[in-house]
């Protein structure tokens, strides 16, 4: 008779699932795009800042024109306190997440550190959500600012107009395939942009100070209007302090800087363990473009203010998410206005590039490790096809709008800078060091009401981080429980005595007995052996192994496994092992003796009293419940040949 052979996965299959059997089970996965280059490949400090750069320098080509929307003419002076708050706050609390997670991780990783449990889980989690908020809103708002740029230039606006939805779309569609047929992270490219863009505003700010200094009635027209409009400048400082959340967005772009840290070269002295030339390397970096984005915008919010009517920044204006680009058709004429587009729409496109990269590098880091993602989101590109998925959705729910999406992307950033800025205050306090604790505190409190007013005034930012958490907890638990009898065990390792017990029994049947640890006296276990002789009608002779579970944090899916062996009383025979979970503990020790010994070993439980349902919560939340049969289904998944697989008794 014919033995019955497994098709061949389809050449689909096969392309869409490419490297996912190279990501292994390592507690540390960390993702396809977060693999650090090696030391020797690193990139100087301001190439990988320019990396940063195409994130956080593209927000000029939408910057200034929110910044006029929110703050009207007080733009300049409301961009001036967020250029305090990002010198002043973001930076230092950033320069010191580079110092207490410089691997990349962020100060997600720096929080997660402080919790344990299923709290610290649910609590990462959320903070993820507000992270794909973050980069999803930087992909479909780029998206949407770049065709903007299309659809108003002066030359394509008569055939594109009224297109915006659907060239957004494409856009976005073409950032996804540039990912699913395989994307590098090309820091040249990413210079070259940066560099070529920041040139071109450069001369945009320089002639636009020109026309203020050649044209001095639009700063007295400017001032005397503000004069009448607010009175006294306590009352313009009040009021900026008022609207400033509204102008979050130019605070995008630390997180991004943190997370390229591993590409960062630092010096040849540097180790994995204490990268000291990296951080300082990455602070420099840093500083260097808070400073160079501070500038730009300062510079922007005023030209744009003093040289733009009012009814242009609206809805439907020519400088509508488009101001620098306005003044640069305006002024220096149609052929440099486009150069202008047409950089403004790559260092855009180059974002949504980035922010890509970052959920495929931040969202593996997580969830494959707490057990939370389904196996194929180990894969690359079938998780590039659920974001493009959802970015599609986000344009359409936004209608590929600038303005509108402001609030999203404002709510992701804050709270990421705000959970920065709490993770760094707490690290100062366990420090010691007073100051820095009181002043961190400080910085954090002027991001909670940031982010408290921004929520208030824009709630549509923290509903769709909403929908994100409650997407991204759902997913994850229902990815547990379809996972939950995997064996998850990723490194077995034995002590001596251990191993003594193993060989000891190797030369005939090995017993096991599964013991709930109590008083641990020499009745407890004479007890024990004999309730398992008489469920099991075995004789005397027969010798024991006692194997002992202790669950340390059950909320943890992967982790190593430590044996130890002991004599009790002088005679009984004892393995302890602490782990997440009790049933995966021994299933993974009962295939390691098989592997070892070649001799099929065997291992005893009592029943447990509860009803199966509760007895399974039991296990999924707290790694106990009914062990036998979960052990044995562990074992089933673990070892499809039933001749193999260690045998589960149960009296």
């Amino acid at each position: 008779m014919a033995t019955t052979e497994h098709p061949a996965p389809s050449r689909l299959r096969v392309w869409m699932l490419e490297g996912l059997s190279d990501m292994g089970r390592s507690g540390g996965h960390t993702g396809p795009h977060a693999q650090p280059e090696p030391p020797h490949k690193g990139q100087r400090w301001w190439r990988v800042m320019c990396l940063t750069g195409v994130d956080y320098f593209s927000t000029l080509g939408y910057q200034p024109g929110i910044a006029a929307l929110a703050a009207g003419l007080l733009s300049p002076i409301a961009t001036v306190v967020l250029v305090i708050v990002t010198l002043a706050g973001a930076l230092p609390v950033y320069r010191r997440v580079a110092e207490e997670s410089p691997h990349g991780e962020g100060s997600i990783a720096m929080l997660e550190r402080l919790l344990s449990f299923w709290q610290g889980k649910l609590f990462v989690l959320t903070l993820l959500g507000f992270a794909a908020t973050d980069f999803l809103i930087t992909i479909t708002l780029s998206a949407a600012d770049a065709s903007t740029h299309l659809v108003e230039n002066p030359h394509l606006t008569d055939f594109l107009h009224g297109r915006q939805m659907l060239i957004t779309l494409i856009l976005v569609a073409l950032l996804g395939a540039v990912f699913l047929k395989g994307f590098l992270e090309a820091i040249g490219v990413a210079v070259a942009l940066v560099g070529v863009y920041l040139a071109l505003n450069v001369v945009v700010v320089c002639v636009g100070f020109w026309h203020v200094l050649t044209a001095g009635h639009v700063v007295t027209d400017w001032t005397s209007a503000l004069t009448a409009e607010h009175g006294n400048i306590f009352v313009m400082i009040g009021i900026s302090l008022i609207v400033f959340p509204k102008l979050a967005l130019g605070l995008s772009g630390f997180e991004t800087g943190v997370a390229v840290m591993p590409h960062v070269q630092g010096d040849p002295g540097d180790t994995e363990q204490q990268p000291t030339g990296r951080i300082r390397d990455t602070r420099k970096l840093l500083t260097t473009a808070a400073v160079i984005m501070s500038l730009f915008l300062i510079t922007t919010s005023f030209i744009t203010t003093v040289l733009i009517p009012e009814k242009e920044f609206k809805p439907g204006g020519q400088a509508n998410g488009r101001a620098l680009a306005y003044l640069a058709h305006q002024y220096m004429g149609g052929a440099f206005g486009t150069v202008y587009d047409i950089s403004t729409i790559a260092i855009l496109w180059f974002a949504g590039a980035s922010a890509m990269a970052g959920l495929l590098n931040l969202m593996p880091r997580y969830l494959p490790r707490y057990g939370m993602a389904p196996h194929w989101a180990r894969a690359v590109r079938p998780m590039v096809i659920v974001f493009t998925l959802i970015a599609f959705l986000v344009t359409w729910i936004f209608d590929a709008n600038v303005d509108a999406q402001g609030g999203a992307y404002a709510t992701g950033v804050l709270v990421l800078i705000t959970s920065a800025a709490i993770a760094v205050t707490i690290a100062a306090h366990k420090a010691g060091q007073r100051n820095w604790t009181i002043a961190f505190a400080v910085i954090s409190a002027v991001f909670v009401y940031t982010t408290v007013v921004n929520i208030i005034e824009r709630p549509d930012g923290v509903k769709i981080g909403a929908c994100f958490i409650v997407g991204i907890i759902l997913v994850s638990l229902l990815s547990r429980l379809a996972r939950a009898f995997e064996l998850r065990v990723t490194h077995i390792e034995l002590d001596d005595m251990a191993e003594r017990f193993i060989r000891d029994t190797a030369s005939r049947r090995i017993r096991f007995i599964a013991n709930k640890p109590g008083r641990r006296d020499k009745a407890e276990y004479r007890d024990k052996i004999e309730q398992i002789r008489a469920d099991n009608d075995m004789p005397e002779q027969e010798d024991f192994v006692f194997v002992e579970v202790t669950v340390t944090d059950p909320s943890e899916f992967e982790a190593d496994l430590t044996v130890r062996g002991e004599v009790l009383h002088n005679r009984y025979r004892v393995l302890t092992v602490e782990s997440s979970s009790i049933p995966n503990a021994l299933a993974a020790l009962l295939l390691h003796v098989r592997d070892t010994t070649g001799c099929i070993p065997h291992i005893y439980f009592k029943w447990t009293e509860g009803t199966p349902f509760a007895n399974f919560l039991r296990f999924f939340l707290f790694g106990q419940g009914e062990v036998a049969p979960v052990t044995r289904e562990v074992l089933r998944e673990a070892e499809p040949d039933r001749a193999r697989r260690p045998r589960v008794h149960t009296g």
